[in-house]
């Protein structure tokens, strides 16, 4: 299979560089409404909560409706308050580990659209007491300093109580096999989605295949609940960015996935238990052209499959997820070779 590997980098970055925060991801799905032009699916548009939903019809019209999911938006934050000296207040959108915070450069959308830099502070170490020090601050405890010195100042800015914001980081490749960026949960899956669409599109298969690019899923998996409903799918597959953990002090065990060890299959999660038929299906694609995959860890975390499992009478779900190291903070690292090897992997999932 023929994989344009600087494209993959390329989208990768590009991607990464968007913002969109859930309920604000329009940056994102006019990026890839853009690339779906390009792309021979027969049926592309942006329903009314957002998502970006496509479908390209097989050659059998009782062939398989295989819906391919990946969400577009990312963690980060909302702006909850504006004091009288211009100092900002956020509240997260998205599971974030306060210990990451303090110090971080973070960017928000102003009304004109425009983005704001800022960074976190907290009281100054210097005129707090020693027991202070050694705590990490709540996050609603730390403040956003954008430089103005009152609340009008703020306000002029385009930002008011609701404008969201992400962190600030500009994407880069580290090597010839390696990229750093913001967001890679879940715009990998973005990636991968919209490159297994180029390589299908010339390419007469007999099940119809459904996109449903999905807005705010890291606030409650909004977007697949209607997405899932609108394509009525009869079988599933979430595309996703997963916590890699082959860092120093995890012990092996508690490794939930790791770099360079390909797509990480999930068998079960807080959300979903994979039907035997689906991991096998996963298991037939990684066959076809063995590709290098790896088990993600049974039991941490939940994904739009378990919501999409749940639609109408039941759709039959899985999850393949990229490996990432540091998903949900400032900065994510992963590897071009697992990216391409679960857009292998993926195509061949739709093809058997």
């Amino acid at each position: 299979m023929n994989i344009d590997r600087e494209s993959v980098i390329r989208t990768q970055m590009e991607l990464s560089n968007l913002m969109g925060c859930p309920g604000h991801e329009e940056e994102v799905t006019d990026y890839i409404m853009m690339r779906l032009e390009k792309l021979t699916v027969d049926k592309a548009w942006i329903d009314p909560l957002g998502n970006v939903l496509a479908i390209k019809e097989g050659t059998d019209p009782n062939g398989l409706r295989i819906l391919l999911d990946g969400h577009v938006d990312e963690v980060g934050f909302m702006i909850s308050h504006i004091s009288d000296n211009g100092f900002i207040t956020v509240t997260t959108l998205g599971g974030i580990d306060k210990r990451i915070i303090l110090g971080t450069l973070v960017q928000f959308q102003s009304s004109n659209g425009e983005r704001i830099i800022g960074v976190f502070g907290a009281s100054p170490p210097h005129i707090t007491k020693q027991d202070e020090r050694e705590k990490v601050p709540d996050i609603s405890d730390m403040f956003v300093d954008i430089g103005c010195d009152s609340y009008e100042e703020v306000i002029e800015t385009g930002l008011d109580i609701g404008s969201v914001g992400t962190f600030y980081v500009e994407s880069i490749q580290l090597n010839d096999k390696t990229i750093l960026g913001k967001a890679f949960d879940d715009r990998t899956a973005c990636n991968v989605i919209l490159h297994v669409l180029e390589i299908l599109s010339d390419q007469e298969i007999p099940n119809t295949i459904l996109v449903n690019f999905a807005v705010q899923e890291e606030v409650g998996l909004r977007g697949a609940t209607v997405g899932a409903f609108t394509l009525d799918p009869s079988i599933a597959l979430a595309v996703e960015n997963t916590m890699a953990c082959d860092v120093p002090g995890v012990s092996p065990q508690k490794t939930i996935t790791k770099l360079g060890g390909g797509p990480a299959v999930t068998a079960a999660d807080r959300s979903l238990i994979v039907p035997k038929k689906i991991l096998e299906r996963i298991k037939e694609a990684a066959g076809k052209d063995e590709i290098k995959w790896q088990y993600k860890k049974p039991a941490y975390g939940g994904t739009d499959a378990g919501r999409i499992s749940l639609t109408k009478s039941g759709v039959p779900s899985g999850v393949v997820s990229v490996p990432c190291r540091y998903i949900h903070s400032t900065a994510g690292i992963l590897l071009v070779d697992d990216i391409i090897n679960t857009i292998k992997l993926v195509s061949n999932f739709c093809k058997i």
